[in-house]
Order: C-alpha cells, then structure tokens, then sequence
C-alpha cells in the first residue's frame, strides 16, 4: 500500500513516501513555501520522480495540529472532520489553515482518495480534568475551551512505544517521561502507553523554555508589560513567541549549539538561558516522576534532545538520586512523526 505523508505547515510543506506495511520510505523531502501553489509543487516533483507511483497511491496522511477535545486518534477525512478542522482554527491559526490547505489540494488533485488526518492533540486527551483543567471559571472551559491540550502527541506517542520496544517490556506496563526539545519543546508523563500530563497547554507557549517561546510566565507579567510598554495583542503575542526564550535570554540566537558554544566561550547571557532551559526541565522532570510514582524511562528526542548529549549529562547529574531510586533507563530515541503518520493511515485505511 502507497501511502503519502503530508505536513503543511505555515512556512514549508514536508512529505514523505511509504510503501507499507513494510515502512519502506520511497521519497522524502521539504519545500520552504506555504500555501496551494507549494503543495502543488510538491506533488508535481513527486510526480516526476515516481510518475507511476503517484498515479497508484492508496492514500495520503496529513499532520493536523489541533483537534480540539473532539478527536481522540487519527481519523479518515470527512465533510465534518472539514469543518471541525476549520472550527479548531481559531485556537490555532498558523497551524490548521495551512493543514486544510494540504487537505483540499489533495482532494481536487486526487478525488475519492481515502485521507487521513492525524492530529497532534489527540494523544493528549486520556489526561483527566485535574491535569488539563486551569484554574479559571468553568464556564469559561465549557464556552470557551480554555484548557490545555498539549501538543507534539505524535513524536510522544513515537517515542515511548519505541522506548517499549527497547526495554523489552508492554508499554501498558512502563511509566515513561517523554521529551521533544526541538526550537519547540515539550515533556509528558505516559503512564502504561497514555498521556496523563505534558507541558504545552492551550497554545504551544506554555511549558518549558525553548528556542524562541518564554514558556511558563505569570499571566500579570504579560498583562503589566501590555499596559506598560502600550503594545497590542499582536505585540504581546510576538513578545512571548518570538523574542523570547533562548533568543530572548541569551540576546544571541535560539539555536542551542550557538548557545553552549557561547557558554564555553564564557558569555553570561548564554550561561543563563542554558541554565534556565535546564533547570525548567528538571523540574518537569521530577514533577512528572512525582505525578507517576516512579519512572522506568526517560526519553529524549528531536533535535536538541538528540543531539545535545551535555543536556542529557546534566539532568542525569541533577536527578541522580531519583534516577537511582527508580532505576530510571536514559534513552536517546529519534523521533518519526511521518512513519507514526503513515502507520495510522494504513491502520484506518487497511
């Protein structure tokens, strides 16, 4: 079964193909262009290089970021997963429309073929009310859906059953602490193969620090810089999303290798940041072991997490006697949220 993978994002469209079950990957690439005229693109190129191929594919997979409380797992995409798709845009709008766009392309391009959306959101919602629930009115959770959702499920959900797999043992068995630290970054508590906590909350903002996002920040902070510095909501939004974090900290870049370059170099700036990254993590760690009574493993995954091995030193320093106590295995797993993509389309499709 040919099955094609799409994630249209708000600045690039990346795409992979597989012939499953086998998992074989047939093509894989990245084009830095957004919208209708790159998705077309994207499968004129494929078209090139494996005519034959495309015009006998099976299905094809699409990232989707938010689903809301609506979708649980992956679906096949109907005229209402359209619409509720369109209807969680509102809660994030640089990440759905372009979803959607990749999904109507797809269906004038190739008509009646089976699509799949698989959501980012949807691992996270086996998290009970007293995890995802803020302390705001409830009416304002049941009107306005304030609450948090998480995100990254797809690398989480990846990962831990690797993890599994490594360790020999059911993952309904294991009580595992997953983190993706990428430019964006996320840890969640999988307590036996479900998510019972994670960091993002209704945005991907809150949480852990990361390349350019503040992370965890009193609500009152932000409201008294809106008032103090005259800015807008857009301005607030580009404060916490763009200028802060690593950027923002270390005043040099969001790139973690500038960063610990800078901070053998000597720079107390990039000092800092490195060390408030660090310490934010561990304490979502050791929160995450306290959540779960125990931990059998901690993964690290995307592009920090698997290439910074300094990182994963110094919190294996930091929660040693925990990492003792539990007898906690430190894996490095890389992450493929495309191959999870594809597994779910087969799945649904097969």
């Amino acid at each position: 079964m040919l099955i094609l993978v799409l994630n249209c994002g708000s600045s690039s469209v990346k795409y992979q193909l597989y012939d499953m079950p086998g998992e074989r990957c047939l093509e894989k690439g990245i084009l830095e262009r957004s919208g209708e005229g790159a998705v077309e693109a994207v499968i004129r190129t494929l078209k090139k290089r494996r005519g034959k191929i495309i015009s006998s594919l099976d299905a094809i997979g699409h990232r989707v970021v938010h689903g809301g409380e609506k979708f649980k797992e992956s679906t096949l995409i109907n005229k209402e997963v359209i619409k509720a798709i369109k209807q969680y845009s509102r809660l994030a709008p640089l990440h759905n429309l372009p979803n959607l766009t990749g999904i109507h392309v797809c269906q004038r391009l190739f008509p009646g073929l089976s699509q799949v959306a698989v959501f980012d959101t949807a691992f996270h919602q086996t998290m009970p009310p007293y995890a995802y629930l803020y302390g705001l009115p409830y009416e304002v959770y049941k009107k306005e859906g304030i609450r948090r959702y998480g995100f990254h499920g797809t690398s989480h959900r990846y990962v831990s059953m690797q993890a599994a797999k490594v360790l020999g043992k059911p993952l309904k068995s294991l009580k595992i602490i997953t983190c993706h630290l990428g430019n964006g970054c996320s840890i969640t508590a999988v307590d036996r193969g479900e998510s019972i906590d994670t960091s993002m909350g209704f945005t991907p903002l809150e949480g852990l620090v990361m390349g350019t996002r503040s992370g965890d920040i009193d609500a009152a902070a932000v409201l008294y810089l809106m008032k103090k510095r005259k800015l807008s909501v857009s301005g607030a939004d580009e404060l916490l999303n763009k200028r802060s974090g690593l950027l923002g900290l270390s005043g040099k870049s969001n790139d973690m290798r500038r960063i610990l370059s800078s901070a053998r170099s000597g720079n107390k700036r990039a000092k800092i940041a490195l060390e408030v990254f660090i310490y934010r993590l561990q304490k979502y760690i050791g929160a995450y072991i306290a959540a779960m009574d125990g931990c059998d493993a901690l993964i690290f995954t995307a592009g920090i997490g698997e290439n910074a091995p300094y990182i994963k030193k110094k919190i294996s320093q930091r929660l040693s006697l925990l990492i003792k106590k539990f007898k906690v295995r430190i894996l490095t797993i890389p992450t493929n949220e495309e191959l999870m993509i594809a597994r779910d389309t087969y799945r649904l499709i097969k």
